[in-house]
């Protein structure tokens, strides 16, 4: 690896002697491969051979990188490939959200840090999760599905956008676009792009992004800060900003000595911040800070929809209900051709950011509408509350749902049920068929499916508790 020579001048002045040459080995290093498994899907499942991440519960390092592509689980949403400095997220919420809130995450995709927060949040509170660029939007929705909780909503915004919704939010995370620095050894195009032109630009619209999120964030709310980034310019300088521009108070994170995160390195800022280093901490870079709002009215729960709206006519909605274990918990709206389940909780924030942003996914989508028939969706059948004796199911051999997850077509089960069919590997969903008897209708998103030529079969060693 060729670092840029201006980078490295620039590191060793910053840092020192000492903690720029455990950072330049570390970029030299193999990065280190791990996961976080969905505390709603794999409760009852344990990564054999991997070492807990100490930062964030269900996180794990893997002694070996495995092709994800080639497990089931991986496609089910068991559990998410991310690497661990990330997951550090987890330990912040866990410190200072201790009731329900309204949480926003502002640059989302792929939608990492947006499963440690839904995981880690309490029960009841409710996930905004945004990006502004729509393939990578795409993404997040196909991640979040997989993940499958149903109090989680998607956007496609910019944070202009949401600055003129008159939306506000107990909880915001701004993990802004940066130079990047921190994924040099996993992204070559990282270093090529990098210049002090690239970090100055960065610099200023971290500022402008920060600046918007705040007109959405409750007096007394939390801000989270972040970048994959070493500089002080987007580091420290930028909540030394956020400090004394916006008058944030930054907060204080318990951490373990243990996990080698190093505080701030600038001289004249003595703030609580939290830096991970490949080569001194186990991960790649990251640079994590939270702050807090002044002024005391925040919320602090969400506001209840005290009506629960009128039912649309002609919506396939008492089937549907049926359809999801808690149906009675959620109001069912049409929207594009599509019945939508919507937590009664939260309908009326949910009306609210229709009104004035671009919604992607919400809720659970139950189906799409076809004339008389409503053919169930790929997101019901991820979903942690889909009722499990809504419909059949037909538990697939590795080899089989590999085959599925390709949207080729299975043999035709004629010994099953007919009609629509939830297949499963290893007790977990994958998403529906519908069997013909003769033959059966692959139903997998075209989108999804795996494209790979190269399937290597052994999959994550993972053990299941009976």
């Amino acid at each position: 690896m060729e670092l840029p020579g201006d980078f490295i001048r620039y590191m060793e002045g910053f840092m020192g002697e000492s903690l720029w040459k455990e950072l330049r080995e570390g970029l030299m290093e193999e990065p280190p491969a791990s996961i976080r498994m969905n505390p709603f899907k794999a409760q009852d499942m344990t990564v054999n051979e991997g070492a807990p991440v100490p930062w964030c519960q269900g996180g794990w390092y893997l002694p070996t990188r495995p092709v994800f592509t080639s497990d089931p689980l991986f496609h089910a949403g068991a559990y998410y490939v991310q690497e661990a400095s990330s997951m550090f997220l987890d330990t912040v919420l866990r410190e200072y959200v201790k009731e329900p809130v309204t949480m926003l995450d502002l640059c989302a995709a792929p939608g990492g840090k947006s499963t440690v927060a839904r995981a880690a949040l309490p029960t009841g509170s409710l996930l905004v999760s945004n990006e502004p660029i729509r393939k990578r939007a795409q993404i997040l929705v196909e991640n979040l599905q997989k993940f499958g909780h149903p109090d989680i909503i998607v956007t496609n915004n910019y944070p202009r956008d949401y600055a003129a919704s008159a939306l506000s939010f107990d909880v915001i995370l701004a993990d802004v676009p940066c130079s990047g620095e921190g994924m040099f050894r996993k992204d070559a195009e990282a270093i090529g792009e990098w210049s002090w032109h690239h970090v100055e630009q960065c610099w200023r619209l971290q500022r402008e992004i920060v600046t918007e999120a705040w007109e959405c964030l409750r007096p007394g709310g939390l801000l989270i800060y972040s970048t994959c980034t070493f500089n002080a310019l987007e580091d420290e300088e930028n909540v030394r900003f956020i400090q004394e521009e916006l008058g944030a108070e930054v907060l204080p994170v318990t951490v373990d000595p243990l996990w080698n995160i190093t505080g701030s390195l600038v001289k004249d800022f003595a703030g609580p911040i939290y830096r991970f280093l490949p080569g001194h901490s186990k991960g790649e870079g990251l640079f994590m800070a939270l702050l807090r709002k002044k002024g005391t009215d925040r919320a602090g729960t969400m506001k209840k929809t005290k009506e629960e709206g009128k039912r649309q006519k002609g919506l396939p909605e008492e089937s549907a209900r049926g359809w999801l274990m808690h149906g009675d918990r959620y109001d069912f709206l049409q929207h594009e051709g599509k019945l939508m389940a919507i937590p009664k909780m939260w309908k009326d924030l949910y009306s609210r950011v229709m009104k004035s942003l671009q919604v992607m996914h919400a809720g659970i989508t139950i189906g799409e509408i076809k004339g008389k028939d409503l053919v169930p969706s790929q997101s019901l059948a991820l979903s942690v509350e889909r009722h499990p004796e809504a419909f059949p199911t037909v538990e697939l051999t590795v080899e089989e749902a590999i085959s599925y997850l390709r949207r080729e077509p299975l043999p035709g089960m004629s010994d099953q049920p007919r009609g629509y069919v939830v297949v499963t590997c290893m007790g977990l969903a994958l998403g529906f068929l519908k069997n013909l008897g003769t033959r059966t209708n692959n139903l997998y998103p075209q989108e999804w499916r795996i494209k790979s030529s190269y399937i290597d079969t052994p999959c994550l060693n993972i053990h299941r508790t009976i």
